[in-house]
């Protein structure tokens, strides 16, 4: 035992996930704070790293911040908060800025006059070219920089294969008052549950759409920080909206890999399996419309037709600009045996993003006293019922910067906290039924997608919610009994984000944006958020 990772750590400030969100946070505190970033599995195993298309700024001296703004309302269904919207619009060159300063390889062109500058792609529901890439590999790119950065930084410790299992709030220790002091987090190498007491503690885990069964997502986006932060007393928004991107590999073997937008942003068509385009009949922006318009096109022609896949065509577009464009996407389709130059390549929708989460202000701080929340795990406001592409790895790094610029200011005294009492495994034993965590996993997705997915009515809802709150009383015996698990936390928390999902999905009687409901087909006058508080 003398070997083993200490039971107890502290810090100034506790990141919780290590993606876009948590590690620019964690570089922006460095100089000030000692900071522990949590990465539940490998430091490139966010959805970060998969991230394709781009960043949205305005860096072309024909696009404009009032342009950007009014993209992402349009986009959003009437749904976004405005400030919200200026203060990402308005901060995101001076962020994606800070990103270059670390080294992110951004793709260039040379003018006419032999000078070097961004090149700008487009993507669906944007007016001007403003995505700022590195090829098809973005979030790679993004990714792999902030890691070899923040591990140079020796005020930065990293905690690799650790899973966040509760945070330890006044309620945890039976205080009163509404105040974060750390987690519990289980040590994957020792399996142990261990005990990090911070000043301040941020969220910064991604969504959670491996709710569902079909998704784009790595394994690790299990909704981890939304339920945390429920549990712990926060109030949530906007839970039913649930972005299904339009275009993922249609392949038996290709596992969701995702097929960027910035294809279509290039002139790829959609296609039916006979060779027709279906976008026009759908939307005057045809591919260019928002994701959630084209999910619903292509899930409606696959229902229709009773088929598979439709299909995204970029052949007609010259070989040598298909592989300088998309080389991963190239290399990744030809190893299927997909030769993307010369034919359509099948896709079909997947969950990819979760546009609500934990209710914060534009400072990232959560209904909790030094509970901050950053990224896709939080509800800012920006996305609305829609988010729009490429304003994902934006609002990472503005309000990375927003949070890591309040939490500096407000201090990081922890000399007065309360004793936090270890774990307690003395009631538990190890689990002999590890079949009823994998079954109860795989009816959870199931029904997700089944009952509350690209389309929804008020049976398929009501279905959902009566098995999710048996498959919940399961899980919570079982959390009772035996010794965590990965497999268990994950589920426990995508029961409780499911069921936050159903709710919000429940309360909004018309159809908006990512959300549509075939009994209220129709979107309201006025656009309000589904905000559910805790009891």
């Amino acid at each position: 035992m003398t070997n083993q990772t200490p039971l107890e750590h502290k810090c100034d400030v506790l990141v919780i996930g290590a993606g876009a969100a948590g590690l620019t946070l964690a570089l922006r505190l460095a100089s000030t704070a000692n900071v522990i970033v949590l990465s539940k599995s490998k430091l490139k195993e966010g959805s970060t790293y998969y991230a394709q298309g781009g960043i949205a700024a305005v860096f072309d001296k024909n696009d404009s911040i009032e342009s950007h703004v009014q993209d992402t309302l349009v986009a959003g269904a009437g749904l976004c908060d405005e400030p919200a919207v200026r203060f990402t619009a308005e901060n995101a060159r001076r962020s994606l800025e800070t990103l270059i300063s670390y080294g992110v390889p951004f793709d260039t062109v040379t003018t006419a006059d032999g000078h070097e500058k961004y090149h700008l792609t487009r993507e669906g529901g944007h007016s001007h070219r403003r995505i700022l890439h590195a090829a098809d590999a973005t979030g790679k790119a993004v990714q792999k920089t902030l890691i070899r950065t923040a591990q140079m930084h020796q005020n930065i410790r990293i905690f690799e294969s650790y899973n966040a299992v509760d945070l330890i709030t006044d309620k945890k220790i039976k205080q009163t008052g509404k105040k974060v002091y750390g987690a519990y987090v289980w040590n994957r190498t020792s399996e142990r549950v261990e005990v990090i007491k911070a000043a301040k503690v941020v969220l910064a885990t991604g969504g959670a759409s491996k709710v569902y069964q079909y998704t784009s997502n790595p394994d690790i986006a299990s909704g981890d920080g939304i339920a945390m932060a429920w549990r712990a007393g926060c109030r949530v928004a906007n839970m039913e909206f649930n972005q299904f991107h339009p275009t993922c590999l249609y392949h038996p073997d290709a596992k969701n890999f995702l097929l960027t937008e910035a294809l279509r942003g290039e002139g790829a068509y959609l296609r039916r399996p006979d060779g027709s385009r279906f976008m026009p009949e759908f939307d005057d922006r045809a591919e260019l419309a928002p994701r959630d318009i084209v999910a619903r096109a292509i899930d409606y022609e696959m229902k229709r037709l009773g088929a598979d896949c439709m299909y995204l065509d970029i052949s007609h577009k010259p070989k040598d600009f298909i592989k300088q464009h998309f080389p991963n996407i190239y290399k990744k389709c030809k190893k299927f045996g997909l030769n993307i130059s010369k034919h359509p390549i099948p896709v079909v929708p997947a969950a990819h993003y979760t546009c609500g989460g934990v209710m914060t202000d534009l400072n990232g701080q959560t209904d909790i006293e030094n509970l901050y929340a950053v990224g896709e795990v939080a509800y800012t406001g920006l996305h609305g019922a829609n988010r729009m592409a490429s304003n994902s790895l934006l609002e990472c790094l503005v309000f990375a910067e927003a949070a890591a610029k309040q939490i500096i200011n407000s201090g990081f005294d922890i000399s007065h906290y309360p004793v936090i009492p270890s774990w307690d495994e003395s009631q538990v034993c190890d689990s002999d039924e590890e079949v009823v965590i994998q079954h109860n996993w795989h009816e959870l997705r199931l029904l997700m997608w089944d009952y509350v997915g690209i389309v929804r009515t008020n049976k398929r809802l009501e279905r959902a919610i009566r098995r999710i709150e048996l498959l919940q009383q399961e899980v919570k015996d079982y959390y009772a009994n035996f010794r965590v698990s990965n497999n268990l936390l994950e589920l426990r928390n995508l029961l409780d984000v499911a069921e936050l999902i159903v709710r919000c999905a429940m309360q909004r009687d018309e159809s908006r944006g990512l959300h549509y409901n075939l009994d209220y087909p129709n979107s309201k006058e006025e656009a309000k958020p589904t905000i559910l508080s805790p009891q």
